[in-house]
């Protein structure tokens, strides 16, 4: 075996090795763990798409600045 042949065998055992440890595990047969739930990133998940949802709406309608001002500061209170 010539030494670019040998480096190529080596290149293509770690590409394998490679592959065959990063491929999901449900592919394996063992299914993934379910995560424990947190009340509280499901909260500020929760808080979040309210922000976005009132961020959508002052993008999206055309209002006057007044109200838009308002819209700000509430969502500054939270």
């Amino acid at each position: 075996m010539t030494f670019p042949s040998a480096i190529v065998a080596i290149v293509a055992i770690l590409a394998w090795v490679y592959l065959r440890s990063t491929r999901p595990r449900e592919q394996r047969g063992n299914p993934p763990a379910p995560l424990p739930a947190n009340p509280a990133l499901e909260r500020e998940v929760v808080e979040l798409r309210k922000r976005i949802e009132v961020l959508e709406r002052i993008i999206t309608d055309e209002r006057d600045t007044r109200r838009l001002a308002q819209d700000i500061e509430a969502l500054r209170e939270h």
